[in-house]
Parts: structure tokens; C-alpha cells; sequence
């Protein structure tokens, strides 16, 4: 069973940098798209960047583009979250998903329940200091 596990989250001030990862136990063949996805208390997660991991096809949601950019490195099976000029508001716990029928812009864009994606992590926490 695929396994997702979030490392990097911190805290940091604001217009601070942070660089997440998202490591795969092992990436099947048949999982198309990983995504990270933030949720703050009270609301639901929202898509904040999804990659293609065939091809390396981005995409990142409004909110956080110009300042988030996704990559990949499939030879470690990971996916990297790099978060530049962070504000406050970015304060969220951040996990990563994988799914095997999604393009990245549906992923991000259309969040489904956590249970229904091929895996989800366990998080890591962000927080933006003022």
C-alpha cells in the first residue's frame, strides 16, 4: 500500500522561505498525479500545487502563485513543496496526496474527501510568524 510522509514544515517568519517534501514508499506505475494540499481548523484542505509524475506537469492554485513552485525527483519518490515570500496567512498543516486518475489541475482545483485519493500523508505543520 502506497504511503505518503510530509517533512519540512516549521516555523518561520514572514517573506521567509520553507521547502517541503513529500516521500513516496514507493511510487506505483498507475499513480498519475501528487498534490499538497493545506487545511486550517474549522475549514476544509484546499489544492495548493499538483504535478503530473510522468511528464512533471504544474499546476498551482491562484493564492499562492509567483511565491510556491512544485517539484519532483522520481528516482527518490518525492515531491518538493517550495514556499517563498510566506505570509501569515500560509499558516496551515500541509499534506500531500497521490491519486491515479486526476490531472494536477483537477487535483488542486476540485479537492476531494482525504479518504477517496490513492494515499494521503499525515501532514506537516507550517507556521508564518508576523
Amino acid at each position: 500500500q502506497l504511503q505518503l510522509v510530509e517533512s519540512g514544515g516549521g516555523l518561520v517568519q514572514s517573506g521567509g522561505s520553507l521547502r517541503l517534501s513529500c516521500t513516496a514508499s514507493k511510487l506505483p506505475e498507475n499513480i498519475y498525479a501528487i498534490g499538497w494540499f493545506r487545511q486550517v481548523p474549522g475549514a476544509e484542505h484546499e489544492g495548493v500545487s499538483c504535478v503530473s509524475v510522468s511528464d512533471g506537469n504544474a499546476y498551482v492554485v491562484d493564492s499562492v502563485k509567483g511565491r510556491f513552485t512544485i517539484s519532483r525527483d522520481i528516482a527518490k519518490s518525492t515531491v518538493y513543496l517550495h514556499m517563498n515570500s510566506l505570509k501569515p496567512e500560509d499558516t496551515a498543516v500541509y499534506y500531500c496526496a497521490a491519486d491515479s486518475t486526476l490531472t494536477p489541475q483537477a487535483m488542486c482545483d476540485l479537492p476531494w474527501p482525504r479518504e477517496n485519493y490513492d494515499a494521503w500523508g499525515q501532514g506537516t505543520q507550517v507556521t508564518v510568524s508576523s
